[in-house]
């Protein structure tokens, strides 16, 4: 009996017009396929246009990360090459259109803000390679910085920005902090000023804004790098030793200062808000929030339970949209995400249905009367937010495939009775 047939040699032998359409026919039953050809294209071509091309469809396709992968991917094989085609446009387009979507449907996988972070480096090279007008780049990082859609590092932008764009991000960035801002447009300000410091080289400049800042040893060490970069060792020393010598007391900063070792050893949602309450006090919460949260993001990558700390940590802040939005990346407990739907539901819906459903599922699955109870409870809940959201039928059809399910669960079909919640016809 012989093998099987030699398909390589096969398709060495057929011309190229029927092995294109072989190929195109099997990209159309194959998205990932047809998104790997289509990039190669757009790089091959040296257009950027097919990349456009994806981004218009892109917004309203389920296939989105490959769509803008395939386009980032097209902007650095340009890049790499050392194409003479200004890619900034479209890695800017990419960028928003990212950060767009990351706003709109949040991230429960992780995978947009690290796409996201992809397109921002990528814009800053094609922006170093043909560098657009400085200020009207310095008006785009400033406009999404001040709106909290991105965290734009200026050194990444340094050489595009040249000295007028660094010069119109200084000049807005100090009306904004003679206004006496608070809150996030105050931790901005403070953060663009500090690395428009860095980006000219302003020593003194940004010594003398970090020594304003809440004595912190972070804060001296980074005092002392910077005079020592600039070779200015003698001051350098100098600094430490102040440091380091005991101040006159200030019950105050002192306070602020023991939250914040209490924070640092033991960060959670209990320490956040004992360091916010004081720092508040103080009025530097605008500076220790910046650091704190950032704490508490890096730790939510090592499970649910230190993510549920960060989405506490900003519900007690006030911040429901900024703890939504770290439960999608980075997830939480079941009963963080109920605390989180129910200040949530009053204006997002449609959007806390599903964890409803999850909880709901979770308590049947007890087996407990107690538990029964509270599902019924929730189904009450959730046939309201149905309601709210012109969903009614999918409600009872939801509320159908459950009592079939767990038809044999007499206690859990009495308790949605209690609940004065119509079961279907064929159960009732």
């Amino acid at each position: 009996m012989s093998g099987p047939p030699d398909l390589r040699s096969y398709l060495r032998g057929l011309d190229v017009g029927t092995l294109a359409d072989l190929l195109y026919a099997q990209a159309r039953r194959d998205p990932e396929l047809r998104h790997s050809l289509e990039l190669r294209a757009a790089t091959q071509s040296g257009d950027v246009s097919e990349a456009h091309r994806l981004l218009d469809t892109a917004g309203s396709d389920p296939d989105y990360g490959a769509k803008t992968g395939a386009v980032l991917d097209t902007v650095a094989r340009l890049l790499d090459a050392g194409s003479r085609a200004d890619l900034a446009p479209l890695a800017r387009r990419a960028v928003e259109d990212i950060a767009g979507m990351l706003e709109r449907h949040g991230d429960p996988s992780g995978d947009l803000g690290e796409r996201l972070e992809r397109a921002v480096a990528l814009y800053a090279r094609a922006c170093a390679a043909r560098p657009p007008d400085p200020e009207q780049l310095a008006d785009w990082i400033l406009e999404v910085s001040f709106e909290g859609r991105l965290v734009i590092e200026l050194a990444d932008f340094s050489g595009a920005l040249g000295e007028g764009g660094t010069a119109r991000i200084k000049s807005t960035v100090d009306e904004v902090l003679a206004g006496e801002p608070a809150g996030h447009r105050l931790a901005v300000a403070q953060r663009l000023q500090e690395e428009v410091a860095e980006v000219r080289g302003d020593v003194d400049g940004l010594v003398a804004i970090l020594s304003a800042k809440p004595p912190r040893v972070e804060v001296s060490l980074k005092i002392v790098r910077v005079l020592r970069a600039a070779g200015r060792h003698s001051e350098a020393i100098a600094h430490a030793a102040r440091a380091l010598t005991p101040h006159k007391p200030d019950p105050v900063a002192d306070v602020v200062l023991l939250r914040r070792k209490e924070f640092d050893e033991q960060p959670g949602s209990d320490t956040y808000a004992a360091l916010r309450s004081v720092a508040i006090e103080a009025g530097v919460w605008a500076v220790q929030r910046v650091s704190a949260v950032a704490r508490l993001r890096e730790r939510a990558t090592d499970g649910e339970e230190r993510a549920g700390e960060l989405v506490r940590a900003l519900l007690a802040e006030g911040r429901p949209d900024e703890a939504w939005r770290a439960w999608q990346r980075f997830g939480a407990s079941p009963e963080c995400r109920l605390e989180l739907a129910e200040v949530r539901e009053g204006t997002h819906p449609d959007e806390v249905i599903p964890v409803y459903r999850n909880r709901i599922e979770y308590l049947i699955e007890q087996k407990d009367p107690q538990a029964y109870r509270e599902a019924a409870r929730h189904l009450k809940k959730l046939r309201s937010l149905h309601k709210r959201t012109g969903t009614a039928e999918e409600f009872t059809g939801y509320l159908a495939d459950l009592v079939t399910v767990h038809r044999r669960k007499t206690r859990l079909v009495a308790e949605i009775r209690a609940a004065r919640i119509a079961l279907p016809k064929a159960t009732a």
